[in-house]
């Protein structure tokens, strides 16, 4: 069961602000592509980060805690999850403030 510690929180993450998708029509997940845009930069800057960091010694992943699949350079795939969920509940609480407050997102019709 400790092996999904790391996966737990990371969907505990995702829940708290998913509902905000349907709740308050925020269409993240419409605008897929921005997404994806948005998502990829942080995620490769930070998994590399994280294999240099393992190859140098300066950290390392509890393989009891974590799922145990390796993606990269010994970053474990829960740890990848990471640099996707937590920036992704991230955008949904932006969206969420953004459609509350009624703040201009910059895509809207101009008619």
């Amino acid at each position: 069961m400790s092996r999904l510690a790391y996966v737990g929180v990371l969907a505990f993450v995702v829940t708290g602000s998913a509902w905000l998708e349907i709740v308050l029509r925020t269409r993240v997940l419409r605008r897929f592509v921005r997404l994806v845009l948005a998502l990829i930069p942080g995620m490769v800057i930070f998994v590399a980060w994280d294999a240099y960091a393992i190859a140098q010694g300066h950290w390392t992943f509890d393989f009891d805690r974590v799922l145990g699949w390796q993606v990269v350079a010994g970053v474990p795939i829960d740890e990848v999850l990471f640099f996707v969920c937590v920036p992704f509940a991230a955008i949904l609480t932006l969206e969420a403030v953004r459609a509350v407050r009624r703040w201009p997102v910059g895509d809207e019709d101009s008619s």
